[in-house]
């Protein structure tokens, strides 16, 4: 399922309940009303100023909440997403000063990146959209390039100026690696969605205290407000994946940078 199937089916869902609680509210409001006025007791229902002043509370309390857990996913997956930059980057480098390098040892590197990179993207991402662990394949595959690197002798001053630099940028892709493998998984924990999801139901259950009624203007308020708080729990579950739910978009870096290998 598409990631705006998703948003669509939460919000016209969010919409449906919110439009027939308000009308199945009304309807036992006016049910009540005409069965006091048989009686002889009919009497003008409003809301309390303190009900009004709670509902405000609970909406503006709830609206930070929401704002705050936004952030935060939206920050964990930039980082991310700069970590795959950094590991793409540096590799991108250890290919380019491999050209002092004799012809063979230049297309040795470059079929080794190429080869992790290819894993990486075909192999290791699908995994890290679904919460997998990385296996060990990966690390294997980028240990071969520092031992290419690593174990080749300098034969020049040029050669011998590159080398360092290439040991620096490798391990810098090795650490980016392993930052890659720590963010796959889900940003916030389960009791923050608890929290999040209990206070959107009595967020907008505080709609049915307000004693809405069937007019057009009240319908469409109290339908675009369940739209727009299921819209904002679809940007956090959305964001909650660093490495997104819907494909490899999220690793463009490796593609831009190795065209070929992906």
């Amino acid at each position: 399922m598409s990631e705006w199937l998703v948003l669509a089916v939460a919000m016209v869902a969010a919409c449906a309940v919110v439009l027939a609680g308000t009308l199945l509210s009304q309807r036992r409001r006016v049910e009540t009303e005409e069965a006091e006025t048989e009686g002889g007791a009919k009497r003008e229902i409003e809301t309390p100023d303190v009900l009004e002043y709670m509902t405000m509370m609970v909406g503006v309390v709830y609206a930070i909440v929401l704002g705050l857990a936004i952030a935060g996913v939206w920050e964990a997956r930039s980082t991310a997403q700069d970590e795959v930059r950094r590991e793409a980057q540096a590799l991108h480098e250890i290919t380019r000063r491999a050209e002092v390098f004799p012809l063979d040892v230049q297309e040795n590197l470059r079929a080794g990146i190429n080869d992790y990179v290819s894993y990486v993207v075909k192999k290791e991402w699908p995994r890290m959209t679904d919460g997998d662990k990385l296996s060990g394949r990966g690390a294997e595959m980028l240990g071969a390039v520092r031992a290419d690197i690593a174990e080749r002798v300098p034969g020049n001053q040029l050669e011998a100026q590159a080398y360092q630099p290439m040991i620096d940028q490798i391990a810098v892709a090795d650490d980016a690696r392993n930052a890659r493998a720590q963010n796959a998984g889900a940003t916030l924990p389960g009791v923050v969605w608890f929290g999040l999801i209990i206070g959107a139901l009595v967020t907008v259950g505080l709609i049915f205290t307000m004693h809405i009624g069937r007019s057009y203007r009240e319908l469409l308020i109290a339908g675009l407000f369940a739209a727009l708080i299921a819209f904002l729990l679809f940007l956090v579950w959305d964001f909650d994946a660093p490495f997104g739910r819907a494909g490899t978009a999220s690793a463009d870096a490796f593609r831009q940078l190795f065209p070929g290998a992906t």
